[in-house]
């Protein structure tokens, strides 16, 4: 037995609040949107593809805030901080580690993300 990466990391907001969700993740952050199979279209949510992983957004009833997150790998992190503060969201500072810059924000439903990149 070998596990060998991250398929997906899922995220989850408010049943309500798919819209909402679908204009920051793909407008906001750019990312694409890749069809979820039809049987689970049925839950809500979407799928988006970034490099090899996929991003799950789920639908759930109760949404809570917590240090669970994404860490999305970025080239430009600086011009990402500058798009994201135009975008009026809250950068958050991370404490340093060793060969990376790095920052947080919260998505508009509490899910915490982290963008990082190598120095």
């Amino acid at each position: 037995m070998k596990i060998s990466g991250i398929h997906h990391v899922q995220l989850c907001i408010p049943a309500d609040k798919e819209s909402e969700a679908k204009i920051f993740y793909k407008d906001v952050l750019g990312l694409k949107e890749i069809p979820k199979p039809e049987a689970l279209k049925k839950n809500g949510g979407m799928w988006f593809q970034i490099g090899s992983q996929e991003l799950h957004i789920g639908v759930e009833d109760q949404v809570f805030k917590g240090k669970h997150h994404p860490a999305f790998l970025v080239m430009g992190l600086s011009e990402l901080k500058d798009h994201l503060t135009a975008q009026e969201i809250t950068i958050q500072k991370e404490l340093p580690i060793p060969g990376f810059n790095r920052f947080s924000i919260r998505d508009p439903f509490g899910n915490r993300i982290e963008f990082i990149e190598p120095e």
